[in-house]
């Protein structure tokens, strides 16, 4: 079965689509030797296909939900020598790569996949895919900043979108909050409370487009079930 070459690649999870497009602009695309124009058609399983003159082969389909415990950087390899997620798939032959990021000091559900195409969507604003945060913040969170947080914050570069907001429980000095956004923006969780006033002293991500860490503990990860990863696709629209 043919398919347009940046859509194998952002399959192959070398880039999303537009990206690839880039790469075969910039010529260093190279399809049976030969630089290719944008939306060719190719053989996945017949056609020598290339990206600075190396081979891409898609490898089989991996999806896999991680429990991030705090200390750990979302990235592949970290130069400061700090432990990143990969350190906990150490048995995971397949690679695979974050699904977004989650910051150094932030815990809970975070996807890890190939499918590069599943996973551009899942992260982009278009698809307003939700994301549930358990936020604890300094001090006393009243209802007319609730209301503010629901409606939308005014940042440096932009105002956030509309959000689901709840109290959970309240202390003397703390506030416990969950806070459904569905876009992705950097920090965003932490932004939005410190535009309110409020300072997050601690945040966990407890669910991913509907998917919750249940049993595992920090560190610990399972395959998402096949219902999970067709549920997912059809969330972004995809077949």
């Amino acid at each position: 079965m043919t398919m347009r070459l940046q859509r194998y690649l952002a399959l192959c999870g070398v880039a999303s689509r537009r990206a690839s497009e880039k790469l075969i602009r910039e010529g260093r695309v190279t399809v049976n030797g030969v630089v290719p124009a944008i939306g060719c058609e190719i053989e996945p399983d017949a056609d020598d296909v290339r990206v600075n003159e190396k081979p891409i082969r898609r490898e089989r389909p991996a999806y896999i939900l991680l429990n991030k415990p705090e200390g750990t950087v979302t990235t592949a390899q970290d130069t400061h020598g700090r432990k990143t997620v990969m350190d906990h798939l150490a048995s995971v032959r397949t690679r695979v790569y974050p699904v977004g990021r989650l910051d150094f000091d932030v815990s809970g559900v975070l996807l890890l996949t190939n499918d590069g195409e599943l996973a551009q969507r899942l992260t982009h604003p278009r698809y307003g895919v939700p994301k549930s945060y358990v936020v604890t913040v300094k001090g006393h969170v009243t209802r007319e900043t609730l209301d503010k947080l629901a409606s939308g914050v005014s940042l440096s570069d932009s105002r956030t979108a509309p959000a689901d907001v709840a109290i959970l429980s309240r202390q003397k000095d703390k506030t416990r909050v969950r806070l459904t956004l569905r876009e992705g923006r950097k920090h965003e969780v932490k932004r939005m409370c410190a535009a309110v006033g409020h300072d997050v002293t601690k945040l966990r991500r407890v669910q991913f487009a509907g998917i919750e860490v249940g049993r595992l503990k920090p560190g610990e990860w399972r395959w998402l079930r096949a219902e999970e990863v067709a549920r997912l696709r059809r969330l972004v629209r995809l077949p």
